[in-house]
């Protein structure tokens, strides 16, 4: 699954092949059959690990909010899964960048984690709510889904290669503001 999983980083589902898989794990394809049954089956696997782990961190990190916390602190906890990744490099920024090509073109399967999105998305509206009053949840959730894609978007466009480079201190101070730009909005 980790091959299965950098490979799926760099070229998305429709980019990679059984035997590319195989070499990388240094296993034979009999193996991945007898496992998995088939390529797709390994890839859906390999996609719904990496969206749980990306979710649960998610989660945990906006679980810690309350109605008190700033937009600033949203952003952080919102944006604390993809600035690990891009500092840690390695696995980590393959599940992130399998995380982004998957919210950009949902697999099937992507239902199973339905409530999981629904939880993160609950968290961030709830923090939302009390620091935008004024607006409502309809438009709450918009913007979530908002700076979702944005940083979805830096995990596979070139400036997240930028990103990968600077420490965890200095993504967050780049990167935080603008994704509490996109929650907060023009007034």
């Amino acid at each position: 699954m980790a091959a299965a999983l950098e490979l799926l980083a760099l070229r998305g589902q429709e980019g990679v092949t059984l035997r590319e898989i195989t070499e990388s794990a240094r296993v034979n394809v009999a193996a991945v059959s007898y496992h998995f049954g088939s390529l797709k089956t390994l890839c859906d696997s390999a996609i719904e690990h990496a969206l749980e782990r990306y979710l649960d961190a998610q989660i945990q990190a906006l679980g810690s909010l309350d109605s008190t916390s700033t937009l600033q602190e949203l952003a952080a906890a919102f944006a604390r899964p993809m600035v690990h990744a891009f500092a840690a490099g390695g696995q980590d920024l393959a599940t992130i960048r399998t995380v982004a090509r998957v919210g950009i073109d949902p697999p099937q399967g992507w239902e199973r984690l339905a409530g999981k999105f629904e939880q993160a998305r609950r968290d961030a509206v709830r923090v939302l709510a009390a620091r935008l009053p004024g607006v409502d949840e309809q438009e709450l959730v918009f913007r979530t889904r908002c700076a979702a894609g944005l940083l979805n978007w830096l995990a596979l466009a070139p400036i997240g290669a930028e990103l990968a480079v600077k420490s965890a201190e200095d993504i967050e101070r780049q990167l935080v503001p603008v994704v509490a730009g996109a929650f907060h909005g023009y007034p």
